[in-house]
């Protein structure tokens, strides 16, 4: 689809940095470009940005790779995939860089400057110390002789190459999609780098020449890089390129209102898929932090998400990270899966608790049934492996002590009443090893007992499960062999009541 503002096929980027793993923050930008070019029937870009040679590895690049694919981003050109507009690494496109320097330098607008780092430390001590501060650049080496420039470059002299800004240039103003109309002035913008000595692009520089030779229509990005924005479109005019619409995301802050950080808990994509977080629910909790489908809708599929997705319902307020919410949104999908899901989702908390492989493949049945047991209980998928520990123990049962002594030891509470009055019912091959008629023989103890059904049901509940806080009772002994719950019994009331 065509963007009916600029009357270009709408391709927007997401260029990360590959240093480290996917922030928070890189993940919503990555987001909303995704959502953006599939809500506008536009193109999405993946490409790398690597010139950090020390930073920079094939290892970070693919855990980028897999954040990506795991939140289910999928991009139209980049890595793994191609496309027209490639290579889509930067330290590839070298060539495509000295290109755009050379077409700098035949339009007027790139000279070498020759001043050397500590020339340029001495003269910014200098002007700090005066009355107006430090003013960017001089402008030392922009009057130089082109002839006695290029003599020196050929003997071999250290140099930068910048960029002239014309002297005559008014405001640079442009129409930010998310803060409206911004103006900068261009007399404060001194004639930066473009070229470094060793002949690598600055990253301004570089990310305009990539934006342009890829035909970027709009550029979506936090605002950390608003100010970026009129440098960069100054490159735009000098090289004759369109300029992209630009869009500034505000910033993800924590609950204590600075910016997102470690200090906050979790900071990566790979950090939450390892704490058991849906990529649904994140990719709908990012979505949300800056953006609304109607300021009230708060679960919002991806179909959703990809056709209503728009830019005029960004907001210029900084979002707030509130990670109660997202564990609120995660258990909303988690109760939305269905148990096949569910249990693929959950191999590596399942394999924690005690499944194998092999067992997995040997009754599926019975892992689709355990669903229904922590579906309503579970915030995140990684408290899958506590909640069912207790269905892999065979007969043998690991008690907790707080229960042991609120439940089966409490003077007067008849816990070894009511085990024994239980192991009698369940032991009872008469009766349907089944969830109903199972709970419906133990509440005849009520009244044989004259007992409340929790003064029954709690201390069978610790000697199955261990704990006197678990999933429904009598749901999982239908799910555990007989001699197995009767073991369990045996064993707790040995320890406890002493056999």
């Amino acid at each position: 689809m065509t963007d009916t503002s600029s009357n270009r096929p709408v391709r927007v980027r997401f260029a990360p940095s590959p240093t480290g793993m996917l922030h928070i923050g890189g993940a919503r930008t990555a987001i909303y470009n995704w959502a953006f070019a599939r809500a506008m029937g536009g193109t999405f870009i993946l490409r790398i940005e690597d010139t950090d040679p020390e930073r920079s590895t094939e290892e970070n690049t693919q855990i980028i790779l897999r954040a990506m694919k795991w939140l289910g981003l999928d991009w139209d050109e980049g890595p793994e995939i191609g496309g027209a507009f490639g290579p889509y690494f930067q330290m590839q496109r070298t060539d495509t860089y000295a290109e755009a320097l050379e077409t700098l330098k035949e339009r007027g607008f790139a000279y070498p400057c020759f001043c050397t780092k500590e020339e340029l430390d001495a003269k910014r001590e200098a002007a700090e110390k005066e009355e107006g501060g430090y003013a960017g650049y001089d402008r030392t080496c922009r009057a130089l002789d082109p002839e006695a420039a290029a003599a020196r470059i050929a003997a071999g002299e250290p140099h930068v190459w910048r960029l002239k800004v014309p002297d005559d240039h008014g405001p640079i103003e442009f129409e930010d999609a998310v803060y409206g109309s911004l103006s900068f002035p261009a007399d404060v913008m001194d004639d930066m780098i473009l070229v470094r000595t060793d002949g690598t692009p600055t990253y301004n520089f570089a990310v305009v020449c990539d934006d342009a030779n890829m035909q970027i229509s709009h550029v979506i990005r936090g605002d950390d890089h608003l100010s970026n924005t009129p440098r960069q479109i100054l490159i735009y005019e000098a090289l004759g390129f369109p300029v992209p619409t630009f869009a500034h995301l505000s910033m993800i802050l924590g609950p204590d209102g600075k910016k997102l950080s470690k200090r906050h808990g979790a900071t990566s994509v790979e950090e939450y898929c390892e704490r058991g977080y849906l990529p649904d629910a994140l990719v709908n909790f990012l979505a949300l932090l800056g953006w609304s489908l109607d300021g009230e809708t708060t679960i919002i599929e991806r179909d959703v998400l990809t056709s209503k997705f728009s830019l005029d319902r960004v907001t210029k307020k900084d979002a707030v990270f509130d990670e109660t919410k997202l564990d609120w949104m995660n258990g909303v999908y988690i109760r939305e899966m269905t148990p096949g899901q569910w249990v693929q989702a959950s191999l590596p908390w399942l394999f924690k608790a005690g499944a194998t492989a092999e067992d997995i493949a040997a009754r599926p049945d019975w892992y689709l049934a355990l669903y229904p047991l922590v579906a309503e209980r579970l915030v995140r998928l990684d408290e899958t492996a506590d909640k069912l520990a207790y269905m892999f123990w065979g007969a043998d049962v690991e008690l907790d002590e707080k229960s042991v002594a609120k439940v089966l030891a409490k003077e007067g509470a008849r816990a070894d009443e009511a085990l024994r009055g239980c192991r009698a019912i369940l032991a009872d091959e008469g009766v349907a090893w089944e969830c109903e008629p199972l709970q419906e023989a133990c509440r005849t103890l009520t009244e044989t007992l004259d007992m409340k059904a929790k003064l029954v049901f709690q201390p069978l509940r610790v000697a199955v499960c261990g704990n006197m806080v678990s999933p429904p009772l009598f749901e999982s002994i239908e799910l555990l062999p007989r001699e197995d719950v009767l073991a369990r019994i045996d064993k707790t009331i040995a320890e406890v009541f002493g056999g």
